[in-house]
């Protein structure tokens, strides 16, 4: 009897000890999803709950005892990183919108969270579904995807039409949706860092769409605020990196706010300073410049009515074209921006953008010109003022492509001037500013082809071609002096000289041309008396060093010829034919410097025996004796008149 108990005792201590492994594995493993909205499985999860709770004899501990893991995701970090290598660089939004597809089918894929094999079967993102930090991945991109493609719709070459706009609308209030989850789930899943973050880029989105909107700027204006408050403190803390992302973002939502204050009467801005305000580039800013665009349209539109003629060299040319007037004013108002007083103050690469844009408006103004043009009947004087004025709008399309080109060739020529750039830049080569002044060279022709094509000229447009030829001989100086100066770079001593002199004397000719004609040349006299002076320099040096190198030539040559012998150099080494006996690899072995030669070629020279040459001194000297009576006679001299014609 106490043999069956002890045994008894032993069983049910084996029981629940296997029932105990059994709960802690199941504790381990991830428990499997189950829809809410299904009550079978709620019934399921209940019954075995209860087969659970009878197996183990010990009671479950409480939930609140387990330790709820909290996430950590660095929210800008991540967005900007994903931005910066999949399209916005750039500002290719399709791109991305490509990227977030492509990223939420793995996320899919990897979490075994899809939708269904065949039918459609929508699986909810609850607080319960949240047991890794993917799943917050896969809102977070689901909101990236849905706001890239209300950006996408935004790029449109004419702006998005009514229809699109209102899908546009609808995809901003999906991104503000999933923005609003992603912060929800975040606050309770995630720890403190990640949900500010999470409540920053909420509150972005929400703002974005009443920007959209064009309404509720005060609640637009509260949302900006609210992310740049959040952003301004993370800013204070973490990595060095984080802190830049950080400061770039609220120099990113700066301009909105801004914006926002006009629209609700905060600010005394006008219509026009609001172009300095976006200043900045970034994702953040892109619903803003297109916002901005649209203003400074309308406003255009508005001074266009009062735009009647365009005036160019004295002529007076009327614009009928509402839409030509718009495109020669939003030109007129970026070259303010080039030819001002603070034009010197604005860097390089962005003046370059301010070209491209200049460039852009007046081709479309062009565009309309010309489809004037071609719908325009047999009115031959309308005809003739649409002519004068697309050649007007292409006379100065053509010096705003030479103004660019020179500011180019500055570029050039500080980074040629400073010998080393940086690790990032690109070494300037003479021959890249060759290939700048071709470029000026063929504007300025085309430039005074265009100028002096008409029939009647004027005193303006004769001088302005005068002034384009000084302008071509001065360039082609400068495209000398490069040309000589790359020679100089390849050490051709005699033909930089030439050059470096030619370039003197086209600069003098130009300068004598340009001192002769009136305007404003200073700054092109300074730089060709600059010029000359370095063709001078430069050509006493290259004719300098020409003859040190020629002398030195002479010596090398001198010494050379005095070191050759017949026998030729020493060799170090025997060549395999010499050396049969001993067995080596024809390869070479590690140790060896050389690899082995079987023998030498040409070959060398050998000394050879050779008969003695014999002098005869005596042989002038010997009179020798008279033997004519011994040779034979010819018998045809004898012969008569007979003989000599028969033989």
């Amino acid at each position: 009897m106490r043999r069956n108990f002890i045994l008894f005792g032993v069983f049910s201590f084996v029981t629940v000890s296997v029932s105990n492994v059994r709960r802690g594995s199941a504790l381990l493993q991830p428990q499997p999803f189950h829809d809410a909205q299904n009550p079978r499985s709620s019934d399921s999860m209940g019954k075995e709950s209860q087969v659970s709770a009878m197996d183990i004899d010990a009671p479950k501990p409480a939930s609140s005892d387990q330790i709820v893991p909290k996430f950590s995701v660095n929210v800008l970090q991540l967005l900007k990183s994903a931005q910066m290598q999949h399209g916005l660089r750039h500002g290719d939004y399709t791109r991305y919108r490509r990227y977030c597809t492509a990223r939420l089918r793995r996320l899919y894929k990897s979490l075994k969270f899809t939708h269904g094999r065949g039918k459609y079967s929508k699986r909810a993102i609850t607080e319960s579904t949240v047991s890794e930090v993917r799943f917050l991945h896969l809102i977070l991109y689901t909101a990236e995807r849905a706001w890239s493609h209300a950006m996408e719709k935004r790029q449109l070459p004419n702006g998005p039409n009514a229809s699109q706009r209102i899908y546009l609308i609808g995809r901003l209030r999906k991104a503000v949706k999933w923005a609003t989850l992603f912060s929800q789930l975040c606050a309770v899943k995630a720890d403190s860092r990640t949900s500010l973050e999470a409540e920053a880029y909420e509150s972005y989105m929400k703002g974005s769409l009443l920007f959209e909107q064009d309404q509720n700027w005060d609640v637009a204006l509260k949302n900006f605020k609210s992310a740049r408050a959040v952003y301004e403190e993370l800013g204070k803390y973490g990595d060095l990196d984080n802190q830049v992302l950080c400061r770039e973002r609220v120099e990113e939502l700066e301009p909105s706010i801004r914006y926002c204050l006009h629209k609700i009467g905060q600010s005394n801005l006008q219509a026009s300073e609001l172009l300095q305000i976006g200043d900045v580039e970034g994702p953040a800013l892109d619903l803003f410049k297109a916002k901005l665009e649209a203003v400074m349209a309308e406003a255009r539109s508005q001074q266009a009515a009062s735009m009647t003629e365009f005036l160019w060299f004295g002529h007076r040319f009327p614009i009928s074209n509402a839409k030509t007037r718009v495109s020669i004013l939003k030109a007129q108002e970026l070259e303010k921006d080039i030819h001002g007083p603070l034009a010197d103050s604005i860097p390089a690469d962005k003046r370059l953008v301010i070209f491209d844009k200049i460039f852009s408006a007046y081709h479309e103004a062009r565009g309309y010109i010309r489809a004037d043009l071609a719908t325009t009947g047999s009115a031959e004087s309308v005809k003739d003022d649409l002519n004068g004025l697309d050649k007007a709008v292409s006379a100065v399309l053509g010096e705003r492509t030479i103004e660019r080109n020179l500011l180019l060739v500055k570029v050039a020529k500080s980074k040629l001037a400073k010998r080393h750039d940086d690790k990032n830049e690109k070494v300037t080569k003479p021959e890249e500013l060759v290939r700048l002044y071709d470029l000026l060279l063929q504007n300025t022709a085309d430039l005074s082809d265009l100028v002096s094509s008409g029939r009647d000229k004027k005193p303006e447009e004769v001088s302005f071609a005068e002034v384009c030829s000084c302008k071509s001989l001065a360039f082609r100086a400068q495209r000398c002096f490069y040309v000589a100066k790359s020679y100089s770079v390849a050490g051709m001593r005699a033909e930089a000289y030439a050059l470096y002199c030619r370039a003197r004397n086209l600069a003098d000719d130009s300068l004598k041309k340009l001192q002769m004609l009136d305007g404003n040349n200073k700054t092109m006299v300074k730089e060709l008396e600059d010029l000359c002076k370095e063709c001078r320099s430069n050509s006493c040096i290259e004719h300098a060093l020409g003859t040190i190198e020629e002398k030195k030539t002479q010596e090398n040559l001198s010494e050379k010829v005095s070191n050759i012998s017949l026998t030729g150099t020493e060799r170090l080494e025997k060549f395999l034919l010499e050396k049969l006996e001993v067995y080596e690899s024809a390869v070479g072995d590690s140790n060896v410097k050389c690899t082995p030669r079987i023998t030498g070629f040409p070959p060398s020279f050998q000394a050879i025996s050779r008969n003695p040459i014999v002098l005869d001194l005596a042989y002038n000297m010997i009179e020798f004796p008279d033997i004519e009576n011994r040779m034979k006679k010819d018998r045809k001299a004898k012969g008569g008149f007979i003989s000599r014609i028969f033989g």
